[in-house]
């Protein structure tokens, strides 16, 4: 597995360049391994850092640790999400899990910030749900009547209220929920990169060939040397399908993303100064939009099957097409290449948007899946994880395992074909909304 490092992706350029890389180049020996240095491999190897202060704990990624997945998104540490379609009773319990579960990783990244003092441009604004096709109400109304039964604080907004507060038109309707954050990712995952503990070990762009087990020693081959280990995490989120990690229930989706530069005053003024606000779409291929701390527009429009190494520069910009189009519908006033830098990251999903959490075999574990909900979810699994693999328990893997199990997922070629069927789907049903 070889992923290429991609500097375009504007959360990644707002940090300073770290210089303390380390890449494997010999045979190592470990208690632990880790692969995957984003959200959850961080988290997992802070918490076996402080479990285990005198075991030798290695963590390892193909690329840049941080700047995969866990730096790519928009940012949303979400409470509550629309598309999983739960309406009956008992779906409603499911759904109920399901944000159980994203409350505690809410917690899980609150407790971090507290302990470590991040800055990462933590704003509990909230977040939209929000179309510009007023034959969406009844889906809003409905998610609404759900979001009620569970308690969830939450107001459903028309077009004059929305065009105060987002400044634009567009917008006909939303569901507004309380409880979502909005934060920089790529300052997050940054602190976490620089708090690991002394004892662990990490090496970056560095990718895993293959891996085995014998007996009781999991031994796993990079380009440059090899490691064995005595117990292993497997945190690749998007990559677990291509190491083979229960690769019959998950898969990864590309997705494209642009952000603009900084506003002008007078390109600020135009849209009437608004608060910093995210908007995430009633249609599932709808437009995912964020107005910035620092009053930049992000946008994010398309997802694909594609491959999740690499996508060219041109790939890259023939995406970023729609992205220009999805900013000039919302704000018209805005010049046309206001566009300032464009990226790529890929999301890993099940067939049912449950997430991986489990104990492959006694030394094995592996974790992903989030389904768009990373930053929180991928936290709490990353430092529950590490306690899974313990043999420790704690009320937290209750509830995680509580949760719908991912389902079985149909073999190559049927996979990409339906994944792709229901992609065309859903982009004709969007295509107002991108």
């Amino acid at each position: 597995m070889e992923v290429t490092n991609d500097n375009g992706c504007s959360w990644v350029k707002d940090l300073i360049p770290r210089t303390n890389i380390k890449t494997l180049q010999s045979n190592e020996d470990c208690e632990w391994l880790l692969i995957g240095a984003g959200y959850t491999g961080l988290s997992a190897a802070r918490k076996l850092g402080q479990l285990y202060p005198n075991q030798k704990i290695i963590l390892v990624d193909a690329q840049l640790a941080g700047e995969g997945a866990s730096s790519r998104n928009s940012g949303y540490l979400v409470d509550t999400t629309l598309n999983d379609g739960f309406t009956s009773n008992k779906e409603l319990e499911n759904y109920k899990k399901k944000t159980d579960i994203y409350d505690l990783g809410i917690n899980a990244v609150k407790k971090f910030i507290k302990e470590y003092q991040v800055d990462c441009d933590w704003n509990e604004c909230g977040k939209y749900f929000a179309s510009s096709k007023l034959e969406d109400k009844k889906t809003l109304t409905n998610f609404s009547d759900t979001l009620s039964k569970l308690g969830f604080e939450h107001s459903l907004l028309s077009n004059s209220v929305l065009s105060k507060r987002l400044g634009t038109n567009f917008y006909n309707l939303a569901l507004y929920t309380k409880g979502g954050i909005l934060l920089h990712p790529g300052k997050l995952v940054r602190a976490m990169i620089d708090v690991l503990p002394k004892n662990v070990y990490l090496y970056e762009n560095s990718s895993l060939l293959n891996w085995n087990k014998s007996k009781d020693i999991i031994s796993c081959e990079f380009k440059n040397g090899k490691i064995k280990t005595k117990k292993i995490i497997f945190a690749t989120n998007g990559f677990l399908k291509s190491l083979g990690i229960k690769s019959n229930y998950n898969f990864p989706i590309t997705l494209t993303a642009s952000m603009t530069r900084t506003l002008t005053d007078e390109e600020f003024n135009s849209i009437g100064k608004p608060k910093e606000w995210g908007v995430l779409p009633v249609r599932p291929m709808g437009a995912t939009i964020r107005m910035t701390k620092d009053r930049r527009i992000l946008i994010r429009n398309t997802a694909e099957v594609h491959s999740p190494f690499k996508m060219s520069r041109s790939n890259l910009e023939k995406r970023s097409i729609n992205q220009r189009i999805g900013i000039k519908k919302r704000f018209p006033q805005l010049p046309d290449n206001i566009i300032k830098s464009s990226w790529s990251g890929v999301v890993s999903r099940t067939r049912n948007s449950s997430q991986i959490f489990e104990k492959i075999d006694n030394n094995i574990f592996a974790t992903g899946c989030y389904n768009g909900s990373g930053i929180g979810v991928g936290t709490l699994f990353g430092e529950q994880i590490a306690l899974k693999a313990s043999n420790d328990n704690t009320k937290e893997i209750e509830i995680i395992e509580e949760r719908k199990k991912p389902t079985w997922l149909p073999p190559q070629p049927f996979l990409n074909f339906g994944v792709r069927t229901r992609l065309i789907y859903e982009r004709l049903r969007a295509k107002s909304e991108i």
